[in-house]
């Protein structure tokens, strides 16, 4: 929600294009567009924001960025999920299409996206009017860095691409008291340890096997000294899932079995747990068959079957499903963009050694020849979507 620089720049790129610009669309969202003549409407997508990460990539251009984040710390920022890539090759794509004009018709859309990692721009951008005030698009299609994938290459994954996920805080609440004297005390210490060992159980007892589900707990905060038992505990998890059957299953058997766990404990009412889902939570990313079928021969024509990969879906999780969830059901596809050196990829398909993942500090798309693949990739899927020119 920071976003305000990269926004301006690349609201200034599109305008040096003579597209049609508008600012600050659910934030800092821009949208240009670029009509020209009958046809189609198509929607491409890039994010915008970065990460309170500190850059160790070493690479000249590297980040030395410093931010406040939400918490009131001075952070280092960078964009360690490779959305400086991802604009880049945004900015190309618009280049190339708008000097393209004689080979397509039709209306082009090209939003840049706030808040992708907080799950909250294409809410944002959605509640604004993104699909009222601006042409609505028939498909909506964008990239995403892979760190698994040699550059020169595209991933595709048909269906669920990407996961479900729900935030949720849980504050598991007790009866302080001196350590010495337990009998006097609920301990919501223990009470979490059993609760977090309880919550393994939702995925292998209560969701079907061929159901994909995590239940992570990424955070444990309680007490201050070792011989103070206090009042309460507090923990963080992170819910993925593909089905919305399960995502809601799964958040109900939370809340049942912390509030079961408390009245076995002996606890009053009062003090049964708070179950809260934070506000970044975002559906799954459902890539329309149909379209990625069409997309996947357009990148086997331009790069080969070699280059072109069909992926897994992962649970990882992106808003970018937001904007196929509205009541139009528009398809929408979002493709993998391989980001690994030739000869790194190699090296680890020799030796097993590690590659740098998203978010790592050190996650470092090789430029060339990721970006020219990118801007080809992105510009082909638009030239099939988009309506011939008159003849």
């Amino acid at each position: 929600m920071q976003e305000e620089e990269t926004a301006l720049r690349l609201a200034d790129e599109l305008e040096r294009l003579h597209y049609t610009v508008s600012r600050r669309v659910g934030g800092h969202g821009v949208v240009g567009v670029l009509k020209n003549g009958a046809g189609p409407t198509v929607m491409v997508r890039t994010d915008m924001d970065a990460l309170p990460v500190t850059e160790q990539t070493g690479a000249p251009y590297a980040s030395r960025a410093k931010a406040i984040d939400d918490k009131g710390n001075s952070v280092g920022v960078m964009h360690a999920c490779g959305h400086d890539m991802h604009m880049t090759a945004f900015v190309g794509t618009a280049r190339v299409l708008a000097e393209l004009k004689d080979h397509w018709s039709g209306t082009l859309v090209m939003i840049a996206q706030p808040a992708e990692e907080k799950v909250q721009g294409a809410k944002a951008m959605l509640a604004d009017g993104l699909f009222k005030r601006f042409p609505k698009p028939e498909y909506c299609v964008a990239l995403h860095c892979a760190p698994d994938l040699p550059a020169g290459s595209v991933g595709i994954t048909e269906g669920y691409a990407m996961a479900n996920v729900d935030s949720v805080d849980i504050t598991i609440r007790g009866v302080s008291g001196h350590g010495a004297w337990p009998h006097k005390t609920k301990d919501p210490i223990v009470l979490a340890a059993q609760t977090i060992l309880a919550l393994q159980t939702i995925v292998s007892r209560e969701t079907d096997p061929t159901q994909p589900a995590v239940v992570t707990v990424g955070s444990i905060h309680g007490g201050t000294k070792h011989n103070i038992i206090p009042d309460e505990v507090k923990l963080q998890l992170t819910v993925r899932s593909y089905s919305d059957d399960v995502r809601k299953h799964t958040v109900e058997a939370i809340q049942r079995i912390t509030r079961g766990l408390a009245l076995a404990a002996g606890l009053a009412e009062e003090l049964y747990p708070v179950v809260t889902l934070a506000n970044e939570s975002s559906p799954a990313t459902y890539n329309s068959p149909e379209l990625v079928g069409r997309l996947g021969a357009v990148f086997k024509n331009w790069f080969g079957e070699d280059r072109t990969v069909s992926t897994k879906p992962i649970m990882g999780a992106e808003d970018f499903g937001l904007y196929g969830r509205t009541e139009d059901k528009i398809p929408i596809c979002m493709f993998w963009l391989g980001t690994v050196a030739p000869e790194q990829f190699q090296e680890h398909q020799n030796t097993g050694k590690p590659l740098p993942a998203l978010h790592s500090s050190k996650f470092l798309p090789v430029l060339e020849p990721t970006l020219k693949t990118g801007v080809t990739a992105m510009t082909a899927a638009v030239l099939e979507l988009l309506g011939s020119p008159p003849r």
